[in-house]
């Protein structure tokens, strides 16, 4: 019975793989990658001369039966485009069926894009939860953003260049404009970049400097906006309306000093008025 390893590869830079995955990709009996160009390139770096087989998406149901044979008589290396194989990334099914089977399945730790995003974003570490990629309409982006309304621990997903600033938009409409977020972009790369601070600073800066590459949100939790409780966030719009600020423009006030989500504000505004 062999072991099905899954093998963390470098998210940018090819310096960033550990000896121990070079070794179990050179024994192995055959590579298992998402996209056999991309892992070619790293073999070839470091001259590794295995099968490669493609393992992706579009072709895991088909694959698996032919995995699950490999490893009848040998370990197979499963990596992803980069990072860690099985976030966001095929990898899963092919796991519960190989121990299903009997295999032994072992994880070689590497570089991982959420966990380099969050311990240089300047945001809590020790509690997070990983969301995956952002769904791609503006209406179920909310809904999953709903969740992170009194979420206290720090959240990361990912995102892709061309929905970056609806993303942040929806962001700021869910989460508040004063939300602490950090982007991060091409991490490892010549052109890397985190942007830190709050969701209105990220869309003042990706307004005038269109995002490209692979992107990492890194989005604050909750903590800040709790010293804002409900009987604050009232007293705090019973002055605005009392000056005369139209609840609409109270609520924006508010929701950017409070860290509330300005709906959310706007709807006390309203039952106030």
């Amino acid at each position: 019975m062999g072991t099905l390893f899954l093998v963390a590869t470098p998210i940018g830079n090819l310096e960033d793989i550990t000896l121990r995955a070079l070794r179990v990709l050179g024994e192995a009996s055959c590579i298992a990658a998402e996209d056999t160009r991309q892992t070619r390139k790293l073999l070839d770096r470091y001259q590794v001369r295995v099968p490669l087989i493609s393992y992706h998406e579009h072709n895991k149901r088909a694959r698996l039966a032919e995995v699950l044979a490999r490893l009848d008589h040998g370990s197979v290396a499963l990596v992803s485009d980069a990072g860690t194989p099985g976030l966001s990334d095929p990898g899963y099914e092919l796991v519960c069926a190989a121990l299903e089977a009997g295999h032994t399945v072992q994880a070689v730790p590497g570089p991982s894009a959420p966990i380099a995003a969050l311990v240089a974003s300047g945001l809590p570490t020790d509690a997070f939860v990983f969301i995956g990629y952002l769904p791609r309409r503006s209406a179920d982006r909310r809904a999953s953003l709903q969740a992170l309304i009194e979420e206290r621990r720090t959240a990361l997903a990912f995102e892709v260049p061309h929905r970056l600033e609806a993303a942040l938009s929806d962001v700021e409409a869910v989460l508040g404009a004063g939300r602490r977020l950090a982007v991060a972009r091409e991490l490892t790369k010549v052109h890397e970049e985190m942007i830190r601070g709050t969701v209105a600073d990220a869309r003042a800066h990706f307004s005038t400097h269109p995002a490209r590459g692979e992107i990492t949100l890194v989005i604050g939790g909750a903590s800040e906006a709790a010293a804002w409780d409900e009987p604050r966030v009232r007293a705090a719009l019973a002055e605005q309306m009392e000056l005369g600020t139209a609840p609409s423009a109270a609520a924006q006030r508010v929701a950017q000093a409070s860290g509330w989500a300005r709906r959310v504000v706007y709807r006390l505004a309203m039952e106030k008025r």
